[in-house]
């Protein structure tokens, strides 16, 4: 079952494929869930876990991608960056 992805934490960096360090959203009890960016690649590249963005009342999955040697999150149909994920709310 894949976990919706509702908000991020973004750093100070200004490239999009360092931007990210945290992921986050909801439990089906209300309660708030937060990873960390490294976290979640690793749950993700382990089969651990599955993630997804809700754009335009579509589910689009949350991939693993890598750029110069740098691992970073994005959604399948972002292209070569980040945008979905950047774009949503920053988590509390």
């Amino acid at each position: 079952m894949a976990i919706r992805v509702e908000c991020v934490n973004k750093t100070d960096r200004y490239n999009p494929h360092e931007r990210i360090e945290n992921i986050g959203g909801k439990n089906a009890d209300g309660t708030r869930w937060k990873l960390s960016e490294d976290d979640a690649i690793a749950g993700i590249e382990s089969g651990k876990w599955a993630f997804y963005v809700n754009v335009g009342g579509n589910a689009v999955a949350v991939i693993v991608a890598t750029r110069l040697g740098h691992k970073y999150l994005k959604t399948v149909a972002d292209g070569d960056q980040p945008n979905n994920l950047l774009s949503l709310p920053e988590c509390p």
